[in-house]
């Protein structure tokens, strides 16, 4: 393993803390700080999903250009700023501010990709990202545990403050990594275009569908958690820690099989969180949905690999970039959607999400790509 990438692991271990601290909390501390309605609080968790979508493409781009490792660094300022500037917020559109700002660093997903894949060494592709993965989701296990105490004994307002001294302490790690050389092509062998690469757009097909499918139960599932079936800050905190192990533990597992394989074990797993929240009762049961919610973030690194094969080396950045934003898509329209099912009937929302998951998996088994038709460098 090369130092960088034990720089970047500890760094985004930290930063699984700060943002395990507040972010699954959002939706609460909008509806209970706010007053906001599951409707509206949809339509902001929309919006923020429009704020990571518009930054993944241009992300991507001057990370083929300019280099990866400023990147990420901008990255890590804007986040530490954005948690003071929601920290500080006792009026909602400063607190929206903050919340809008952190969704622009979502740009640093594929400069961290294509910066993990450039120095992963004789790993596997899929094999770093998910390291990578499961780092950051590390410490996002310990993240709501430490923010649904503080905010439970002292205010969620402080898990804010708190989380904005983690990221301070996170950045100085992700200051210590190494530049990387710019990845170039031969000038008169050009690669295939991305929009012309028909097994690529083709992915970013399937790879949407996927992620609306897993996703569409997932942004009111905390209020879900407390207003119908009645937890507290603590154990919901205790919930989404658990939530964040899987993510860990599952993203580790799923790297273990092909990428394609693994891609649909993935969302098998989250069919079974959607049964838990819905059929179950009691903290151990909602505590092991979320821990099979894993899969969700298992199948973010097994998607990238599958991408990284279809393109080349000099495209690798704005190709993650791009499957990124047609994820980021999905977190727009999905809140708004989950907010107006949400208050017709809470419970509706889990058998629709198991229905489309299964749909999903086919569709991954016909149309993903398969090894013998990769676009590499």
């Amino acid at each position: 393993m090369s130092r960088s990438l034990v720089f970047v692991a500890a760094a985004l271990f930290f930063w699984g803390i700060g943002e395990g601290m507040f972010l699954n909390f959002v939706p609460i501390y909008l509806g209970s700080q706010f007053m906001l309605g599951e409707q509206q609080i949809g339509f902001v968790l929309g919006a923020f999903g429009f704020f990571m979508a518009v930054t993944h493409i241009p992300g991507g781009y001057l990370a083929d250009r300019i280099g990866r490792r400023p990147l990420l660094f901008t990255a890590w300022i804007m986040g530490f700023f954005s948690m003071l500037v929601m920290g500080v917020s006792t009026r909602l559109p400063f607190y929206l501010a903050g919340v809008f700002i952190y969704g622009l660093t979502a740009f640093v997903s594929s400069p961290l990709s294509s910066y993990v894949t450039a120095a992963r060494g004789k790993w596997a592709v899929g094999t770093a990202l998910a390291f990578i993965s499961a780092s950051f989701n590390s410490g996002m296990a310990l993240g709501p545990l430490a923010g649904g105490w503080i905010g439970e004994h002292y205010g969620l307002q402080v898990s804010y403050l708190s989380a904005a001294g983690v990221f301070f302490f996170s950045m100085m790690f992700i200051a210590l990594i190494e530049k990387q050389p710019i990845d170039r092509h031969d000038p008169g062998e050009p690669p295939i275009g991305l929009w012309s690469n028909r097994s690529y757009v083709s992915f970013i097909l399937v790879v949407a569908f996927a992620v609306f499918a897993m996703y569409i139960s997932q942004p009111l599932t905390p209020n879900f958690l407390k207003d119908v079936r009645g937890l507290s800050l603590s154990d919901t905190g205790l919930v989404f820690s658990m939530g964040a192990l899987g993510n860990a533990l599952l993203t580790l597992l799923v790297s273990r099989f092909a990428p394609r394989r693994g891609f649909m074990l993935a969302q098998l797993s989250v069919i079974f969180f959607a049964l838990c929240i819905w059929l179950g009762s009691g903290l151990p049961i909602f505590m092991l949905g979320y821990f099979l919610l894993g899969g969700f973030r298992a199948a973010r690194p097994m998607a990238q690999a599958q991408a990284r094969d279809l393109v080349h080396e000099s495209q690798m950045g704005l190709a993650y970039g791009t499957l990124e934003t047609g994820n980021a898509i999905i977190f727009i329209l999905a809140p708004p959607l989950a907010g107006f099912i949400f208050e017709k009937d809470p419970f509706a929302i889990y058998p629709l999400a198991v229905v489309l998951i299964v749909i999903s998996i086919f569709i991954s088994r016909v149309f993903g790509p398969r090894k013998n038709a990769v676009v590499t460098s």
